[in-house]
């Protein structure tokens, strides 16, 4: 009966130790937090791109619970980003995307992370693609046909004349003539032409020199060589 009473004693004061105040063992939940804001690396601000074939890049963001981060790249050609805009995500630190040529971009990254907690998107930063690259050719330099060279001429009106030719068939030629009796002459007589000829007035017996310079609309010049005849 002694024993009994004792057995009953120590279970009252086993539940009361069990049932007291304690706190549960379970560890508290951490709130969770969003990555940082990622830092954009290339292209930088400003760019000017060659290759419309354009490798992004961006730094990595921080998680304070070490969750595993996705990045959303935004491509636009709106700083609003609603204009021919480009999305997509992505777990590394690059995408290489083509964009077209000859056009402003702006882009921006934002991290995620897997409890999808977003950062803030990062900075924006705007660059452009190149255009088309135009390639020119300069005129051939211009070919004599008259008058022969060192050739004698009767005083008076000379009809000088020559051919030229452009690698870039569609180029409207241009030339201007220099005509005078200095070796190589200075004076330019005539601007501009469209016809491959123009009359000149040698009216006294002397060494005449003539040249033209042949201009293709786009920059291209060409300057031939120095031509002459004597007018007796």
């Amino acid at each position: 009966m002694k024993r009994l009473s004792i057995f009953i004693l120590c279970c009252i004061i086993f539940s009361s130790c069990s049932s007291g105040g304690g706190g549960s063992d379970d560890p508290t939940p951490t709130n969770n937090t969003a990555p940082s804001v990622p830092i954009l690396n290339y292209p930088t601000n400003n760019l000017v791109c060659i290759n419309n074939a354009i490798k992004f890049e961006w730094g990595a963001a921080t998680d304070a619970q070490n969750d595993a981060v996705t990045y959303q790249l935004e491509i636009a050609t709106d700083n609003v980003f609603t204009q021919n805009l480009n999305s997509t995500v992505n777990s590394g630190l690059t995408k290489q995307i083509s964009l077209e040529k000859g056009k402003l971009y702006y882009w921006r990254v934002k991290a995620t992370d897997s409890k999808n907690a977003s950062s803030s998107f990062s900075a924006i930063n705007t660059f452009y693609t190149e255009g088309e690259g135009v390639v020119n050719h300069l005129p051939f330099a211009p070919s004599l046909v008259t008058p022969v060279l060192n050739s004698n001429q009767t005083k008076g009106t000379i009809t000088l004349s020559w051919t030229a030719v452009d690698a870039d068939a569609a180029d409207v030629l241009k030339y201007d003539v220099y005509f005078g009796t200095a070796n190589s002459p200075t004076e330019k007589v005539a601007s501009d032409l469209t016809l491959k000829t123009f009359d000149v007035n040698a009216s006294n017996a002397a060494n005449y020199y003539w040249k033209v310079v042949v201009k293709d609309g786009k920059g291209g010049t060409t300057i031939g060589q120095v031509w002459n005849f004597k007018a007796n």
